[in-house]
Order: structure tokens, then sequence, then C-alpha cells
């Protein structure tokens, strides 16, 4: 197995960014509808979890989706992490896959799906700010705008009118949105190092969030009895498809287009979500619910264009 080449030294958080050239054209509308791949089937897990998987295990379904797809990355990439790319790889992992999951488990066990899903679709709202914080960007009032239009719309996707609201799932479901928010801008901000493949880094992180899952899965779920061939196949959806090829693509494009704009595709996870609830439940989404739609996906459309496309003055992309 060999490793990749170690960086310059650098401070983590003064260095600059580390990102790939944006791409430019049909190049990046190509590189874009592959990333929002990702979200899309992020947004198939809960109706895998529940109509699979055995009930009981989020835990152990999150350990799933992780450290199988990591180890089969790694064996794929066959390349290690140099010097402080360990802890990158840690920090990285922990956000985005170990801390992140549990977090989501926790906002849908405590919340109704619509509130949870709302929660989460401020993610890209956050970035938004973390972004000037974090890699000196200008604050982004277009994609901020398009943030809040986006949340509005799943709202009127998913909410309903008993939503209720717990304090714990809501600090979760915030804690949740930033855990990852803060992930994708250190992952834009370290970039990938050269020579690492899209799918080696992908392995990076989903082994070390598999890790951090590990010992609270087990001990405190433990294995499923009785998974049989339906729970195998949703334990191999997630990891194969949820786990290894979204993540890899998801990665990839962070590294080239905007982290503002990438993290609008975000939008998609709750729609699809709510559209195969429709579909498997058999029922018709509501005038409402369709306006919603048109809003979320309208917002998402527009988050990866900038203000100059439409003669906008005074609003920065």
């Amino acid at each position: 197995m060999t490793t990749s080449t170690p960086p310059p030294p650098t401070s983590p958080l003064t260095s600059p960014p580390q990102s790939a050239p944006a791409a430019p054209g049909a190049s990046r509308t190509g590189l874009t509808l592959l990333t929002a791949l990702a979200p899309a089937v992020w947004g198939t897990t809960y109706i895998v979890t529940t109509e699979l998987l055995p009930a009981g295990h989020p835990l152990f379904a999150a350990l799933m989706r992780a450290l199988p797809a990591g180890i089969v990355a790694l064996l794929i990439a066959r390349q290690l992490p140099v010097g402080d790319w360990w802890w990158k790889a840690a920090v990285l992992g922990t956000l985005n896959i170990g801390l992140f999951f549990p977090l989501l488990f926790l906002t849908a066990e405590r919340l109704p799906g619509g509130v949870a899903a709302t929660l989460g679709a401020t993610q890209p709202i956050l970035i938004v700010f973390l972004a000037v914080l974090v890699l000196s960007e200008r604050l982004s009032r277009w994609r901020l705008a398009w943030g809040i239009v986006g949340v509005v719309g799943v709202g009127l996707v998913v909410l309903g009118p008993g939503a209720a609201l717990d304090p714990i799932g809501v600090a979760a479901g915030i804690a949740g949105a930033a855990s990852m928010g803060v992930g994708v801008v250190l992952t834009k901000r370290w970039g990938r190092p050269a020579g690492v493949s899209a799918v080696g880094f992908a392995g990076w992180q989903l082994t070390a969030g598999g890790l951090v899952l590990l010992a609270p899965a087990l001990l405190l779920e433990g294995v499923p009895t009785g998974i049989g061939v339906q729970g195998a196949a949703g334990y191999l959806w997630l990891g194969l498809f949820g786990g290894l090829i979204a993540y890899t693509l998801w990665f990839s494009g962070l590294r080239r287009l905007p982290v503002t704009a990438t993290a609008l595709l975000g939008l998609l996870s709750p729609l699809v979500a709510a559209a195969l609830g429709a579909v498997f439940a058999d029922e018709a989404l509501s005038p409402v619910q369709l306006a919603g739609f048109a809003l979320a996906l309208a917002a998402l459309a527009a988050g990866q264009l900038t203000p100059g496309h439409f003669r906008i003055k005074g609003l920065p992309s």
C-alpha cells in the first residue's frame, strides 16, 4: 500500500485553501450534476432504513454505512495518510461521518421527520457564514438568500400541522448540521493531498468516521439478529452507494466547486426522501408540497449561479 506525498508544513487554519482550480463552463455543469448524485442517494437512507434494515439499530446502520466502505476504498486506492494528514483525516471523518451520523439519528428519534429534515436543510446557511470565517470568503448574500428560500421550500414539503419541537432533538439537529458544515468547509480548506485519489480521500474519512462509531454501535446496540437477505441488501446499498460512491463524488465535487454552491445541493436529500416516502405510501403530494418542491429546486439551481448571470449589482457571489 502506497502513501501520499506529505504537504509542506503549514498552519491548518492560516494556510490558503488547497482546492483545485474551478471547473469552467460545461465541465462545471457536468461536475455539479455528478456531485448532486451524492445528496440524492443520501435521500434514500430513510426509506432503506425503515423498509429493509432491522429496527432499533441506527448506530449499527451508520457503522455499516461507513467502516466497510472505508476499508474497501483503502484497498482500492492503496494510499494511506502521511504526516499531519493522519489527524486531518481523523478530524474530517469525525465531523462529516462519525459525529454527524449519531446526531442525525438522535434528531430523527426525537423529532418528526419533517422537522428533522428542515433543520438539516439549514446547513447551506451555516456554510455561507463558515466560509467567511474559515475560508476568508466574502459573505455571499446571494447564496444566503437562496439558502433561506431552500429551507422554506423543504419546510413546505415535509412539515405537517402536528410538528412538535423537542429541545434535545432541535439541539441535535442544529449540532448535526453544524458538524457536517464545519467538516465540509475544512475539507475545502485543506483540500486533497497531491497524488491522492478521490476514492482514497473518501476512504480515509469513511474509515476514520467508522472507527469513531465502532465502539458506541457495538456497546450500545450490538449486532442485530436475523438480518436476512433483505437487511444485507439494505446495508450493501448504504455502504456501497450511500458511502463509498456518494462520498467519493461529494468530495471530488467539493474540491473544484464553490463550497457555498455545493452545500445547496444538499437540499436534494430531503426532497428525494419525501418523494420516495410519497411513492411508497401511495400518496400524491399536495399543492403546497409541490410549491415547496419548486421553491427548493429553484434555490438549488440558482445557488449554482452567480449574481452576474442576472446582472444584479452589489451582490457578491
